[in-house]
């Protein structure tokens, strides 16, 4: 189905529905890919493929010739771990104590980032008899999860404790990189080339989206691109080198003539200042649409914006339609699409277009333009 034909039973009955392009997302992938010659790059599918369905992006990926996986919990993991049988697929959260027998049973890799992990997922390989696979993670400046300086020293001073583990991968986390010149890039460069030096020789994973466009001294042979993928910009305040994968679509569902004066949402946050036309759509912030766009965001129809009124409620929505007289109940209107990406619409709501994607509801109906 070709984007703008709403044709399919699906959207007959919904109020709102989100066109993810597969084909965009793949498209994405090689992009990056040629961009980061030195070794492969994975795809980055955690928080369910970043809003668009893991489901259906890990085996378009897939079939587009990915084998490196990374999604945030083993659950993430067990969901996708038959769509792709030969790949790689890593979580990042850790191991959590208890969850080794799943790991190990399903092929699934846990991403080490602790002397306990270590600990405990070398203690499963020799209860077993063979090696297990894992990757080990470094912290180099996040402060959130990897090897801290002091447990770092520690295996360096002792790599038996790595005994019984397949290595493939030491990798660490870019704190900065969507912001070129920050230093902390080029810090956390020497961090992880020492920190390197004193383990086990292994493949290094280094770059995230943003990193593939620092340049040559943050390649290794493994990036681990997520938001870029699903068209995020990774080079803020320069052109968006991706394809925008998804497009948010409302049906209005009512429309209202409305005299000046005339209070609209909660609170009458809003006011006509002139006899209006108010179109309310079925979105909400139980869809993903952030309370914090009110006032701010906009929609668009037929390549023209169209403004959001009065405040966002649970499952409706307001706009000033007084200038689109097409506009008429089971018209459809774009919150994302051509006129406004996911970082557009996190400018209205303060945040980024990470959150704008991954806080799109799964009562939000998925179409899926094929790759």
């Amino acid at each position: 189905m070709m984007a703008g034909t709403m044709t399919s039973e699906a959207m007959a009955h919904s109020p709102a529905v989100l066109e993810v392009d597969l084909g965009a997302i793949v498209a994405n992938w090689r992009a990056l890919a040629e961009r980061h010659p030195n070794g492969p790059v994975a795809g980055v599918v955690k928080a369910d493929a970043y809003g668009m369905g893991a489901a259906a992006v890990a085996p378009a990926l897939l079939a587009a010739g990915c084998r490196h996986f990374f999604v945030a919990t083993l659950d993430e993991a067990l969901a996708i771990r038959d769509a792709l049988p030969d790949a790689l697929l890593a979580v990042l959260g850790g191991l959590i104590p208890g969850s080794e027998p799943l790991y190990r049973d399903r092929g699934i890799v846990p991403v080490l980032g602790s002397l306990a992990e270590i600990d405990a997922w070398t203690a499963t390989a020799r209860a077993g008899g063979h090696a297990l696979p894992a990757i080990l993670h470094v912290d180099t400046g996040m402060a959130r999860l990897g090897l801290d300086p002091d447990e770092l020293a520690k295996l360096q001073h002792d790599h038996s404790r790595l005994a019984g583990l397949d290595l493939r991968y030491v990798m660490t986390h870019l704190v900065s990189s969507e912001v070129a010149g920050d230093p902390l890039n080029h810090a956390q460069q020497a961090r992880f080339a020492a920190a390197c030096a004193g383990l086990p020789a292994a493949p290094r994973s280094f770059a995230n989206s943003s990193g593939i466009y620092l340049g040559a001294g943050w390649a290794s042979d493994l990036a681990r691109p997520g938001a870029a993928l699903y068209g995020i910009n990774p080079t803020p305040n320069q052109p968006n080198p991706m394809r925008q994968v998804a497009r948010l679509r409302a049906r209005v569902l009512a429309v209202r003539t409305l005299p000046a004066g005339t209070g609209v949402g909660y609170n009458a946050t809003w006011q006509a200042g002139r006899p209006s036309r108010i179109a309310t759509a079925g979105i909400g912030y139980a869809d993903g649409l952030h309370r914090a766009i009110a006032g701010r965001a906009r929609a668009f129809f037929d390549g023209r914006p169209v403004p959001l009124v009065g405040r966002v409620s649970m499952d409706l929505t307001t706009f000033d339609i007084t200038d689109h007289p097409a506009i008429a109940p089971g018209t459809w209107l774009d919150l994302l699409g051509p006129g406004q990406t996911p970082d557009d619409l996190a400018l209205a709501a303060g945040t980024n277009g990470y959150e704008v994607l991954t806080s799109l509801a799964r009562r939000v109906r998925r179409i899926y333009l094929p790759a």
